[in-house]
C-alpha cells in the first residue's frame, strides 16, 4: 500500500486536495479533524490539556480561542501542547493505516499540516506540497477564519516556510493559479497513485 503525505501552510488549498482524493475514493486521514474531535467534549485531550492549560475547557470541550491565545507566541507552551497531541495523533493515523491495509486499499493520503516540522514524512512514500501566493494565503485565511492578522502570522511563523516545504516535496500542486488549474493537476495525480 501506497502511503501519501499531504502538506502544506494554512490557507494554502489543501483541503481542496484532500476532497479531490476523496471523491476517488482513496482514504485521508485528517490530522486537523482528529486534533478537533480530540478537543471536543469528551475527547481524550479535553483532562490533559486543561491540566497544562487552566482556563482553556468550557463545558467539557476546549476553548481553541482560549488555547490559541495561551500558545501562539510561546514556544514553551506550544512545545508542551505538541507533546500532548501529537503522540495522540500518531495514534490514530497508525490505527487508520492499518484499517486500510486490512481492507485492502492500495493508497492512502495522511493530511499532516505539520508533516515536515513533526517528522510525519519519514512514515510516507510520497509527499505532496499545496501552495499558493502569500496574497492568496492571506485572503484566504482572512475569509475562512476569525483570526486577527497578528495570529496569522504568528500561525505561519510556527510552520515550515512554503519554499523550504516545495524543496523537500515529491510533487508540488499550485492552488493560486485557478480551481480548474488545481484540480486538473491533481487528478492527474490521483490517476498516478492509482496506477
Amino acid at each position: 500500500m501506497k502511503i501519501l503525505g499531504l502538506t502544506g501552510g494554512i490557507g494554502m488549498g489543501k483541503s481542496t486536495a484532500a476532497t479531490a482524493f476523496r471523491r476517488a475514493h482513496i482514504p485521508v486521514f485528517d490530522a486537523d479533524a482528529a486534533v478537533h474531535r480530540m478537543q471536543a467534549r469528551g475527547g481524550r485531550a479535553v483532562r490533559a490539556i486543561e491540566a497544562a492549560f487552566p482556563g482553556t475547557v468550557r463545558d467539557g470541550a476546549v476553548d481553541r480561542v482560549a488555547l490559541r491565545h495561551a500558545v501562539l507566541g510561546k514556544p514553551d507552551a506550544l512545545a508542551r501542547l505538541e507533546r500532548i497531541l501529537h503522540p495522540m495523533v500518531e495514534r490514530e493515523e497508525r490505527e487508520f493505516v492499518a484499517r486500510a491495509r486490512r481492507h485492502g486499499n492500495r493508497a492512502v493520503v495522511l493530511d499532516i499540516p505539520l508533516l515536515f516540522e513533526t517528522h510525519g514524512d519519514r512514515r510516507v512514500d510520497h509527499v505532496i506540497v499545496v501552495t499558493a501566493p502569500p496574497s492568496v494565503q492571506m485572503q484566504r485565511i482572512r475569509h475562512r477564519r476569525r483570526m486577527s492578522d497578528a495570529d496569522i502570522k504568528a500561525v505561519i511563523a510556527r510552520q515550515m516556510p512554503d519554499a523550504q516545504k516545495r524543496r523537500r516535496a515529491d510533487t508540488i500542486i499550485h492552488s493560486g493559479l485557478s480551481r480548474h488549474h488545481s484540480w486538473k493537476a491533481l487528478s492527474r495525480l490521483v490517476r498516478e497513485v492509482r496506477t
